[in-house]
């Protein structure tokens, strides 16, 4: 095998790789759009009718609020990581480096719009409201911990990097390009 032949065609690759992969991490961001939706629907919350006295409880609401809308933020986001990366493994033609980065920042983008895009919609009341007597008023949805982003790029990573962990060949069952099977061509060829 010639030094030519063994060469690790990385540079060659990630330039190949680059415009899927920035496709990736914009259709990631974009995931986070209904990510952001469901978290707003599904979180608990607190509603309070504003009395003369201040505001008072509807209901029974549970002590765990808060926790609750981080952990369903946090199941929320394991899913979709679990997901993308899953799906970006399927994406055979380029199985590779800038995949795998392009996986962590587009699942790190997507919570990030999820976690906007949520504490956007749950905004809590305005001063004005507050203010209203017999007005009714609903708790604010806010994520208490910032390393619950942190959960779609480790599951998507995660995700991705079981089956590499599996695969038989180094190329990792990456279908070649037109332009890398014409390079072994030329390469296999006698000299003359």
């Amino acid at each position: 095998m010639s030094a030519a032949a063994a060469h690790w065609p990385g540079r060659r690759e990630i330039r190949a790789d680059l415009r899927s992969g920035v496709w990736l991490v914009c259709g990631l961001g974009v995931a986070g759009i209904p990510a952001g939706l469901l978290w707003w629907l599904l979180a608990p919350r607190a509603d309070f009718r504003i009395t003369a006295d201040g505001p008072t409880v509807i209901g029974n609401p549970s002590g765990e609020l808060l926790v609750a809308d981080d952990g369903l933020f946090t199941l929320l986001l394991a899913g979709l990581g679990l997901l993308a990366g899953a799906a970006a493994w399927w994406l055979r033609r380029r199985r590779g480096v800038t995949t795998v980065v392009a996986l962590a920042l587009g699942a790190l983008l997507a919570a990030v719009v999820a976690w906007q895009l949520g504490e956007l919609l749950g905004a809590g009341p305005t001063k004005a409201e507050l203010a209203d007597v017999g007005a009714r008023v609903t708790t604010a949805l806010r994520l208490g911990g910032l390393p619950a982003l942190a959960v779609a790029p480790f599951t998507a990573v995660l995700a991705y990097l079981v089956p590499v962990l599996s695969a038989r060949r180094d190329d990792l069952g990456r279908t070649p390009s037109v332009d890398a099977v014409d390079d072994s061509a030329v390469e296999l060829q006698p000299a003359s």
